[in-house]
């Protein structure tokens, strides 16, 4: 996950965003903003999401799903990760379901 907090932090970086804006774009504290660049806290789907929106890049080019998920097939993780987003309501992108 230290991996995943690194590109978030590049990425927020290379759009001169600065962790008070994410952090208030997200309805979080700066500390706690600073705390998922800084590894600290476990990014979970939600997070990922919110922060992907924000910097309008997509989940993966924060943290690929091949790099968590190990050993298996890229594609029925991709898809399980889809079906999960959909039952759980967390809204998932056009370009993610073509």
């Amino acid at each position: 996950m230290k991996i995943c907090s690194q590109n978030i932090r590049k990425v927020r970086r290379s759009k001169d965003f600065t962790q008070e804006y994410m952090a208030f774009e997200m309805g979080i504290s700066q500390k706690a903003y600073s705390d998922i660049e800084n590894g600290k806290v476990k990014i979970n789907l939600e997070i990922l999401t919110k922060i992907s929106k924000i910097l309008k890049i997509r989940p993966s080019d924060i943290c690929s799903i091949s790099d968590q998920c190990g050993v298996g097939d890229y594609k029925d993780k991709y898809h399980d990760l889809i079906d999960y987003m959909k039952q759980n309501n967390i809204p998932v992108p056009k370009e993610y379901l073509e």
